[in-house]
């Protein structure tokens, strides 16, 4: 007798008729099925027109881009080819085997039922006590771009060429500044000539074309400064976050500083949780007088420093006024008294704990570092996808 359990590659059955003695009865994929299942799935059907031929049902496909999001899959591609060939994946599109066509278009076609099936998860979520919006966090993060990136070389030749110019009129000044050995002598006109050669180099110097920064491929997108100082063609994405890790509130903006969405991403935790936040917190790029005030007048707790109070946080010197220009605006003043309370610096750095590490799952673990659609609307709908391909992930690890 063999001590060799039977194999045999070509048989009848490669797997059980049952998938959950293959794949355990708690995996993923079925919990993704059961969500789905009781999501308001209307939108996604008034989407459809009844004249022409058979489609795949939505909750297939959103079963599908659900699970593959979770796995960090965002290629319609390479899902399709997922599909014939993860068990998970199969029993998810029942059998079917849709094509990346199909699969992409479905993408790009429900922007407002992946919106609204967004909304339905965290219902469901704060009906088990989850998803909290006492404490909120809010941040953004640049977001590559399904761009062509020839639009970036030719932005860097340029500034090249113009920081040569520049240093050709520096030396041209110099050599003006310094003494002349033949002054008086009027006797060559070789210096003068090659004076107004500088000037007419010097009146080349003008600002760059707004054409540049822009993309022939996705004209929404937009040249964004990076940490570092490195400048990205793509988009902001901002998420506002909740005590237990979960995405509240989701947006894609051409924002190129986060100054202008602190007020509008409160307001959009208020519509999709239907409660208002009672503290938000947020760093510094967020700060403005006006932003505070506003928030402030609706009761709610900030907590987000001015860049010199960052930098004062951060281990640099006391904020203070320069010369006699010392800070007046009361909301200021309030905000650097509170974050220098051990309590104030206390709740501040808990914004680290709270949004940081969804942008770590996000980007690293689900390579959503650039987006696969083009458009500003659907990007938006790529970003929802994401967050809600996340929130699943949240409530399965919290069931």
């Amino acid at each position: 007798m063999s001590r060799f359990l039977r194999y045999s590659p070509e048989q009848g059955f490669l797997l059980p008729p049952n998938v959950r003695e293959v794949l355990g009865s708690d995996h993923l994929c079925f919990f993704v099925h059961e969500v789905v299942e009781r999501l308001d799935l209307s939108l996604f059907l008034d989407g459809y027109a009844e004249q022409g031929g058979a489609l795949y049902h939505p909750s297939l496909m959103l079963k599908v881009w659900l699970y593959a999001y979770a796995l960090g899959v965002t290629s319609s591609r390479r899902l399709e080819q997922r599909v014939r060939e993860d068990l998970a994946l199969r029993y998810l599109a029942g059998g079917a085997e849709p094509d990346y066509w199909a699969l992409n278009a479905f993408r790009r076609r429900h922007g407002r039922g992946l919106n609204d099936a967004f909304v339905q998860v965290l219902e469901i979520a704060q009906s088990l006590g989850l998803a909290r919006v006492g404490t909120v966090a809010i941040d953004s993060t640049r977001v590559k771009a399904n761009a062509s990136p020839d639009r970036i070389e030719r932005v860097e030749e340029q500034r090249q060429e113009r920081a040569r110019k520049r240093r050709q009129v520096r030396r041209w000044q110099k050599a003006c500044d310094a003494d002349d050995p033949q002054e008086g002598g009027g006797t060559s006109l070789g210096s003068a000539c090659e004076g107004l050669q500088r000037i007419e180099v010097a009146k080349q110097l003008e600002p760059l074309p707004r054409l540049v920064k822009r993309s022939r491929t996705d004209p929404d997108s937009r040249f964004l400064r990076e940490r570092g100082g490195r400048f990205v063609l793509g988009y902001t994405g901002e998420i506002a976050v909740s005590e237990d890790h979960f995405i509240v509130a989701a947006r894609v903006t051409q924002h190129v500083q986060d100054v202008h969405a602190l007020v509008p991403m409160v307001d959009q935790v208020e519509r999709t949780c239907r409660r208002r936040p009672h503290r938000v917190l947020a760093d510094s790029g967020f700060y403005s007088n006006q932003n505070v005030a506003q928030l402030s007048a609706r009761g709610i707790d900030v907590y987000t420093p001015d860049p010199n109070v960052a930098h004062e946080l951060n281990g640099g010197p006391p904020a203070t006024g320069i010369g006699r220009m010392q800070p007046s605006d009361p909301h200021l003043l309030a905000m650097r008294h509170k974050l220098r309370t051990p309590e104030g610096q206390q709740r501040y750095r808990q914004r680290k704990t709270l949004v940081e590490p969804v942008f770590g799952v996000l980007k690293e673990q689900r390579a959503l570092r650039s987006f696969r659609l083009r458009g500003l609307e659907k990007v938006n709908t790529e970003w929802h996808l994401a967050a809600l391909a996340y929130n699943l992930g949240r409530l399965y690890a919290r069931r």
